[in-house]
């Protein structure tokens, strides 16, 4: 029972240092860099699919039926706005999963801004190797797109979809981003076997990061915030175990030297 609290306590400790991170003013950075992005690449797929229907679709329709009636032409300008209207629907339902892929790139980044400013005391984490960023980019953009998919059938089948959703998407998201923090100072076979023994609080942990992922608009920053909440949960459970200086034990001009840089 005492444990349980004890986790239940580093669950809620790290989602509230987490979300101060995310919009302190480095983390806000790296959002708007993000968002920046993702827009260019919204913005060049909306001007290449456009560019590709006029080259492919128009041209074939019109060779298709080179006497149409007026009418016909009226209509089918109808379609092409309704075409448009439909390109702008579909991007816009790809903003989380694109934002997520990009977000991907800064995570190391993200995770040294909160080494170096709660964990002063502890060894500095190593990168993730840029393959195994990639993967847990696409893996993180599936998860997304998944997540989007299932939003769309909530309203048809409540409560079963939900729960799907947050059990799902707690898994994945809890093991995912918990071996990311914990591949930043151990081994692969170390750090899923540290998830393995905490499988509880990590599983828990995602659900947290799940109910943040089904915030619209506010989920756009799913992936710093779950990087900097696991970076927070593996720090106070490296603590517990004693394979790294515990957090709440820092010296002030650590403390104060965090503050300035922020």
């Amino acid at each position: 029972m005492k444990r349980q609290r004890l986790e239940t306590t580093m669950i809620f400790t790290s989602a509230r240092l987490a979300l101060a991170d995310v919009f302190s003013p480095p983390f806000r950075a790296t959002l708007w860099k993000t968002l920046g992005l993702t827009l260019l690449v919204l913005i060049g797929l909306w001007f290449g699919i456009d560019v590709l229907f006029e080259w492919l679709a128009l041209p074939f329709l019109t060779d298709l039926m080179p006497d149409m009636p007026q009418w016909v032409d009226q209509a089918g300008t109808l379609a092409g706005w309704a075409a448009g209207l439909a390109l702008a629907v579909g991007l816009a339902f790809l903003i989380g999963p694109i934002s997520a892929i990009i977000a991907g790139l800064f995570l190391d980044d993200a995770a040294a801004l909160v080494e170096r400013g709660s964990y002063p005391k502890a060894p500095d984490g190593q990168e993730m190797p840029v393959l195994r960023s990639i993967v847990l980019s696409v893996k993180f953009f599936g998860v997304v797109l998944l997540g989007n998919l299932f939003a769309l059938f909530l309203l048809l089948i409540p409560g079963v979809n939900l729960i799907a959703f947050f059990m799902v998407n707690g898994y994945l998201l809890g093991r995912e981003y918990f071996e990311f923090a914990a591949l930043r100072y151990r081994s692969e076979a170390d750090a899923k076997a540290m998830r393995a023994k905490h499988s509880g609080t990590v599983f828990a942990a995602g659900l947290v990061i799940a109910g943040f992922l089904a915030i619209p608009i506010v989920n756009l920053a799913t992936p710093l915030f779950a990087a900097a909440f696991m970076v927070h949960l593996h720090q106070r459970i490296s603590a517990k175990t004693g394979s790294l200086p515990d957090p709440r034990f820092r010296t002030r001009a650590a403390v104060e030297g965090a503050r300035a840089a922020r």
